[in-house]
């Protein structure tokens, strides 16, 4: 087995690393013998000489097996789950789950926090008084059975590898480099024992794959080392060049995805987007034999309140209010100052800075720009004007929930220059491409 430092020498002049140096330098970072720095060094040599697939699927495989993984015994029904590279807006997770879940799925999700611009599924559920996203083992395993799903944050004995890995990534300039983002998102997904697996690839201005060649690139490597390693696998480009939800902020967010829940307006993009991905899963996991008896089947679970109840009981069972569903405004609390952003001119929305449109959700207090900062749950935007829309001078452009007059202010002038009024625009498609 290679010393670390000849592993790192090893890839920095662009050879290809067995399965097992990989795999001892991972189990060197799991055990602590494998410093910081070599860590950071080792994800510098990826970041330019790049890895074989070959290598993808060994660093994913090891970083999986670096801590506990999850097996379903006894279930009657496929174990599935889907990731999002992240966006503004994308709240995708709350209502595809429990509908899953409806259709005889168990969703057994495990989610993150914001990070950077982007909103995270753990900061959103904890807009719920008492909603716990640190389940024991046994009780997640246990909600997951009994309801479905369950919701929860990744914990230290799941890829604890990826932890390591992931936090100098993020201090080292080296978060885009496509094999890290491959085995970091499998590594997780493989250690949940899924039997199927969907992939939300975002492109866009507010994407972390901003270029769409290369999101292409990593949907392609995601799916060919999920196949590698057994897993089932399907990807979507969607867009990301403006907030996918009419709404961006954890309660207000919250509260769309129980509007969308419950059978009341849903954002056109938003439900597109959904019923792709949900439909994909279907198809994975045995429980629909075409894309359109998938959106049937899917369609049947919202309008009947399945897919609702199977959320209700997810939040009750996870210390959240059994009444959500029916009064949320009783518990997502609204911001002390709503009011709208009026349109600086008339015309067109020609561009939308989604990237700039989720820093202002961070500015207003519903993101963190240090891991020690609170997040204000009540705070962020509402009822975007989209690409492609025609605004007259003085029309409401978006409405800014914010703790008070000054957050206010300060996020009105970033929307302004953000939201950019101009010529016709065609608006913009919610799903680019399928990859499987």
């Amino acid at each position: 087995m290679l010393l670390p430092a000849e592993t790192i020498r090893a890839k920095r002049d662009g050879q290809e690393l067995t399965q097992d140096a990989i795999r001892g330098f991972v189990d060197g970072i799991t055990k602590g013998r494998v410093s910081d720095a070599q860590i950071g060094a080792f994800a510098m040599a990826v970041h330019f000489q790049n890895m074989s697939m070959a290598e993808q699927s060994a660093l994913t495989l090891a970083m999986r097996d670096s801590g506990r993984c999850l097996h379903w015994s006894g279930l009657d029904g496929p174990v599935l789950d889907k990731h999002s590279t992240g966006g503004v807006g994308d709240l995708v997770s709350l209502v595809m789950a429990p509908m899953l879940a409806a259709c005889g799925a168990y969703i057994p999700m495990i989610s993150g926090r914001g990070l950077g611009h982007t909103g995270g599924t753990l900061d959103k559920l904890e807009s719920i008084p008492g909603f716990n996203v640190n389940l024991s083992q046994q009780l997640f395993e246990q909600t997951v059975r009994e309801t479905g799903l369950a919701m929860i944050g990744q914990g230290n004995d799941l890829a604890p590898a990826d932890g390591r890995i992931y936090a100098v990534r993020d201090v080292t300039a080296t978060v885009d480099s496509i094999p890290l983002i491959v085995a970091s998102i499998l590594s997780k997904k493989l250690a949940e024992g899924l039997d199927g697996l969907v992939l939300d690839i975002k492109t866009g201005n507010g994407a972390f794959m901003c270029d769409r060649d290369r999101a292409r690139d990593l949907a392609a490597n995601l799916i060919e080392v999920a196949a590698l390693a057994g897993l089932p696998c399907r990807a979507l480009l969607t867009d990301m060049n403006q907030p996918l939800a009419r709404t961006a902020g954890n309660a207000l967010e919250m509260s769309e995805a129980i509007e969308f829940l419950s059978g009341g307006d849903r954002q056109p993009r938003l439900e597109d987007v959904v019923l792709s991905l949900s439909s994909e899963l279907l198809l994975l996991g045995g429980l629909a034999e075409t894309p359109n008896t998938a959106r049937l089947k899917l369609n049947k679970v919202l309008e009947s309140g399945l897919a609702a109840e199977h959320f209700a009981r997810m939040v009750s069972k996870q210390g959240g209010p059994a009444d959500l569903m029916d009064r949320p405004a009783k518990y997502l609390h609204a911001a002390p100052v709503v009011r709208a952003l009026p349109a600086p001119g008339e015309g067109c929305i020609e561009f939308m800075d989604t990237r700039a449109i989720g820093l202002s959700v961070v500015s207003l207090g519903g993101g963190r720009r240090r891991v020690e900062d609170i997040i204000d749950h009540r705070v962020g935007l509402s009822g975007f004007c989209l690409v492609g829309e025609t605004v007259n001078k003085g029309d409401p452009l978006v409405t800014i929930h914010a703790a008070d007059e000054v957050t206010w202010q300060v996020a009105a002038e970033a929307l302004v220059d953000a939201i950019i009024i101009g010529r016709p625009t065609d608006a913009l498609p919610a799903v680019y491409e399928q990859f499987a």
